[in-house]
């Protein structure tokens, strides 16, 4: 008897929400997982068009010294995704965090980079109009268990 596992790929939404879209099944096998996939298409355009790059959006663009970041730190489900957008669970996730790296001096190189993804978020959470996730900044406080924050 072989069990069968739809495979499915999360596509964010223009207006934020999360939809998953199954591309396939897998099978159990002997040796692992074999991996049925339906037809793919990448973008909006037709195959028989030609391909064009586009310029990088802004979203994407790694935050230079003193800018509020754009896009989630290298770590956790959301790493290199945009924070503008992001569902409540992300934002408050990397928002305690943050809280945790600011509240532990070991993580003093961090503090910097810590306080704008901070307020990032905030921003972020005030625009969707969920609050801004507890006080702002804190310069020490207990530590809550999950990822190192280091980045």
């Amino acid at each position: 008897m072989s069990q069968s596992y739809p495979v499915t790929v999360a596509v964010r939404r223009a207006d934020g929400s999360v939809e998953q879209v199954r591309v396939g099944t897998a099978t159990k096998t002997d040796e692992g997982f074999a991996l049925q996939l339906g037809e793919l298409t990448i973008g909006a355009e037709p195959a028989s068009a030609p391909a064009r790059r586009a310029a990088p959006s802004a979203p994407t663009r790694a935050a230079g010294p003193g800018e509020l970041p754009t896009i989630f730190p290298n770590y956790g489900r959301a790493k290199g995704n945009p924070i503008a957008g992001a569902s409540a669970n992300d934002l408050e996730f990397y928002a305690n965090g943050a809280k945790r790296s600011l509240g532990d001096p070991s993580k003093a190189r961090f503090h910097d980079k810590e306080k704008l993804l901070l307020q990032a978020i905030q921003a972020e959470q005030a625009r969707q109009g969920g609050g801004d996730g507890g006080p702002p900044m804190p310069d020490s406080g207990p530590e809550a268990e999950g990822e190192d924050d280091a980045y």
